[in-house]
């Protein structure tokens, strides 16, 4: 069973077989094209940039070209130094490796309690939550800031952490995942003695990879992209992460080239990561598919 499993996942829609028709094979070209496109198009945005960020100002300001004259990487590593970007890079590494703790364990326990333990009310909880995927991020930022405002939480990292572990999007995956875990593991550890979050812990967790996966994926995703929140609570505190210092860079001695610098600086790491991640979920979900 397992290895038809296997052949299922890496034929594909269109097998082998298929492409010895004609017209399938027509399609499969057309598909294949229009693929090769789409991915260009996405590409070639950040292509530009990149090759953008070697060129002098003079030559990014007159010359249209695509490519540069030469490929100078110092102009990279004056950039990095005279924007002092290791600082904010640092700062956003504490944000998201923070954000993706809290985005995991309390998003994940709120998500196993409302699906394997279900308590008195736990029906009332899961209906608020999915109410509040209805309410834009935006709209709650005016409360949420005065809450954190009364706490003294302002020039610290701990509301941005809390706010990524109270994400309804992420409980309600947490939840669905949950609901397919075998109801016959939680009553087993349940009758040898052990607690709901020993169970939680030792058992739900392990199993639950590839959502963890996910949940991470999203997380590094939205934390390191979040500006609105990190800038009115880090705003001139030294602890700017790299959005919002993004941002001052408009207001600031930064020429055009060195913001073009400093976005491709901004978005590479997300892409590493992203793409690091993506590979893990898809070992996950072969190693799941073969050994289901």
């Amino acid at each position: 069973m397992g290895v038809k499993l296997s052949k299922k996942i890496y034929h594909g829609v269109i097998r082998d077989s298929d492409l010895k028709q004609g017209s399938v094979r027509v399609l499969y070209t057309l598909i294949l094209i229009i693929g090769i496109l789409a991915a260009l198009a996405g590409i070639a945005p950040l292509v530009w940039l990149i090759l953008s960020g070697f060129k002098e100002l003079r030559e990014f300001v007159r010359d249209p070209s695509i490519l540069p004259k030469s490929f100078n990487f110092g102009n990279y590593a004056s950039t990095w130094n005279a924007l002092h970007f290791v600082r904010y890079f640092r700062n956003s590494l504490i944000s998201v490796l923070g954000s993706v703790v809290c985005a995991v364990f309390f998003n994940g326990l709120l998500g196993y309690a409302l699906s394997k333990i279900k308590p008195a009310g736990s029906k009332v909880v899961y209906m608020l939550v999915m109410w509040g995927l209805l309410i834009p991020a935006t709209v709650s930022i005016v409360p949420l800031f005065i809450n954190i405002s009364r706490l003294h939480l302002t020039g610290s990292f701990i509301p941005l952490w809390l706010s990524m572990g109270a994400n309804a999007f992420f409980v309600v995956l947490f939840k669905n995942f949950f609901d397919d875990l075998p109801q016959s593991l939680i009553e087993a550890a349940r009758i040898d003695g052990a607690r709901d979050f020993t169970i939680f812990s030792r058992i739900a967790v392990p199993l639950s990879q590839a959502i963890i996966v996910v949940i991470v994926i999203y997380s590094i995703n939205a934390a390191w992209s979040d500006f609105l929140l990190p800038y009115l609570t880090l705003k001139n505190t030294g602890l700017d992460t790299v959005m919002v210092r993004l941002f001052q860079f408009r207001g600031s001695r930064a020429n055009d080239i060195e913001i073009v610098r400093a976005i491709v600086f901004a978005i590479i790491p997300p892409i590493v990561l992203f793409s690091v991640f993506q590979k893990y979920v898809t070992q996950i979900s072969l190693r799941s598919g073969i050994t289901g």
